[in-house]
């Protein structure tokens, strides 16, 4: 698979995609989307040239863009060769792959369930048995029930929180983990030699389904997952009383976390619960959110309405893959306060491992895992209970390797994980970001705190006090196309010749992850032992720092502040001095 992005749109470029758009129109015929779509871009060269200039890149976080005809769209022909690399790949690494089989789910996003099958019926032209979800899932759902299938690989066709007209294609390993890069260069290798993507071999799904290749899964897994979240996120010092006395707004935003997060409350004691009625139903046009990501404050807009009009102690919102949950609390005045993923993170390590602390579960050797660019809230917290802490690249898929990783040799027991974008893990029955058992989690927290007459602020404020004062924000430059790629990679390389110097700030140290160095301001190096990886993270002598590096998943550069002050109002004056120096490296580049 081509990555190599043009470094200017120069004839043989546009010929070679002008080209593969004419292949296309003469191959059919095709589905009638892709005909709509080859059709309306007819006499646009630039439309053209945007679809078919490459291939939609395969890595980690597996295929993610826009819907659409072309090799640079998410289609039934990508998600064909990309299975058909994926199943050649699963085939070489375990001789047993064939008879394990692949898990396969899929959410609201327009073509989700179109494509779960294509992908299913690809892995059934191989000989290899497909288990797919016979309703939408919430990602968490399909890593724990490859897991529980004892499948060779997974695969979940979500976009996460992107924009409407995206959708995503994402690999899970026979943990139940997201592939790492290694296991992600092996797939593309293998989609190098899938051969032309219109025709990639598909199985006649009534054939499929008489061999047993084709199996559907559904309330078997649902009770099984449903049971292992409700055994694992136990607190039996929060009675039933309790649970029922707190008032729960819950929006799943027109995604998948409608009906398992319902379940699991329901099951779990707390009756007092509403659903925003216009946010209840999945659709994959999300019509009543501009972006249907919990980490937007105006996504949870309407559900915090309803808990005003209902005087709900707590609102939970989770992404269309129910991965992801952001929460509102209402305060002492009556107004509601949005926590942000790095508050409630330490929220919940502070809670989590005082639980486990109290009934003795508390494990010498345990480990709580965060990402380079989440904030040091919870690594403080976790060490106030002796608890080790580790630092882990961005992205869920690096925490769940650990924790297999220390499952394997005993060294480490994982307690906790999370990282600043809302994404945590408490119990490792799945492999990734589990919203649905966090929201559990966060309702048994809320709970145990109004018993003692403080709302989940309440706790924030004395845990700043115990810890130190924290505040983070995150800045997204979205850079689209071919161009945006070139001003990334040139924003990157001047990051990392040029610093960020900030007014007041002692430096104390760069770590750039991609060149695996942290170098002190003295100038002595030491090495970094995470994997490599697109990051620069400058360090100041506070405590403070600024990371940057370029979105896996969407044409954005991310920029990342954490400050740490004597209060929360410094916190906020040193963010925006750190925001003003980094503006001025980035108005140069953009």
């Amino acid at each position: 698979m081509d990555h190599t992005i043009p470094t200017d749109r120069d004839i043989s470029v546009h010929k070679r995609a002008e080209q593969e758009y004419q292949r296309w129109l003469a191959s059919g015929p095709h589905a009638p989307d892709i005909t709509a779509d080859l059709k309306a871009i007819a006499g646009d060269p630039d439309a053209v040239f945007d679809r078919f200039y490459r291939d939609l890149s395969f890595g980690t976080g597996g295929l993610r863009g826009p819907l659409g005809a072309g090799t640079n769209r998410l289609n039934r022909y990508t998600v064909r060769r990309v299975t058909a690399g994926l199943g050649q790949y699963i085939r070489k690494t375990d001789k047993n792959a064939a008879e394990r089989g692949v898990v396969i789910g899929y959410d609201c996003r327009h073509m989700s369930p179109e494509f779960a099958l294509e992908t299913a019926l690809t892995l059934c032209a191989q000989g290899v048995r497909a288990y797919v979800f016979e309703h939408l899932c919430p990602t968490p759902e399909l890593s724990f029930a490859v897991r529980h299938l004892g499948a060779a690989a997974g695969v979940m066709l979500t976009a996460s929180h992107n924009p409407p007209q995206d959708n995503g294609y994402k690999v899970y390993d026979h943990d139940g983990c997201q592939i790492l890069p290694d296991a992600a260069d092996e797939v593309t290798a293998e989609i190098r030699n899938t051969g032309d993507l219109l025709h990639v071999p598909l199985a006649a799904r009534e054939e499929a389904e008489a061999q047993g290749l084709l199996r559907f899964i559904g309330a078997d897994v649902e009770a099984a997952y449903d049971a292992a979240v409700l055994g694992a996120i136990s607190v039996p010092d929060v009675t039933r009383e309790q649970r029922q006395a707190l008032s729960v707004v819950y929006t799943p935003l027109h995604g998948t976390g409608n009906v398992p997060v319902r379940r699991v409350l329901a099951q779990a004691g707390f009756s007092t619960l509403q659903v925003v009625p216009s946010q209840e139903l999945p659709d994959g046009d999300f019509p009543t959110v501009q972006s249907p990501n919990p980490e937007e404050p105006a996504a949870l807009a309407a559900a915090i309405e309803l808990a005003k009009e209902t005087a709900a102690d707590l609102v939970l919102g989770t992404d269309p893959d129910a991965d992801r949950v952001g929460v509102a609390v209402r305060t002492g005045d009556g107004q509601y306060q949005l926590l942000s993923g790095n508050q409630v993170g330490g929220l919940l390590v502070d809670f989590w491992l005082k639980t486990l602390r109290d009934r003795g579960e508390l494990p010498d050797n345990a480990v709580v895992f965060k990402t380079v660019v989440t904030s040091d809230l919870g690594a403080v917290v976790a060490t106030s209970y002796g608890v080790a802490v580790e630092d882990t690249l961005t992205g869920f898929k690096y925490i769940g390797a650990r924790a297999t990783d220390y499952e394997q040799t005993g060294e480490r027991v994982f307690v906790f994980g999370y990282e600043e974008s809302y994404g945590y893990l408490a119990s490792p029955i799945v492999r990734d970001k589990d919203a649905v058992q966090i929201c559990l989690l966060i309702a048994l927290m809320a709970a145990a705190y109004k018993q003692s007459g403080k709302t989940l602020v309440d706790a924030l404020s004395d845990l700043y006090e115990r810890a130190g004062y924290y505040q983070e924000a995150l800045q997204s430059v979205t850079l689209p196309g071919a161009q945006g790629v070139q001003q990334m990679a040139a924003l990157m390389a001047r990051l990392r010749s040029e610093g960020v110097e900030v007014p007041g700030q002692a430096p104390l140290a760069m770590e750039d992850y991609l060149a695996r160095i942290r170098t002190f301001v003295d100038g002595h190096t030491e090495p970094l032992t995470l994997p490599e990886s697109d990051v620069v993270k400058y360090l100041f002598t506070d405590g403070s720092w600024i990371a940057v590096r370029p979105s896996g998943t969407e044409p954005k550069l991310k920029v990342y502040y954490g400050a740490k002050a004597e209060t929360q109002t410094a916190c906020a004056r040193l963010l925006d001095t750190m925001r003003s120096a980094v503006a001025d490296i980035l108005k140069r580049g953009v």
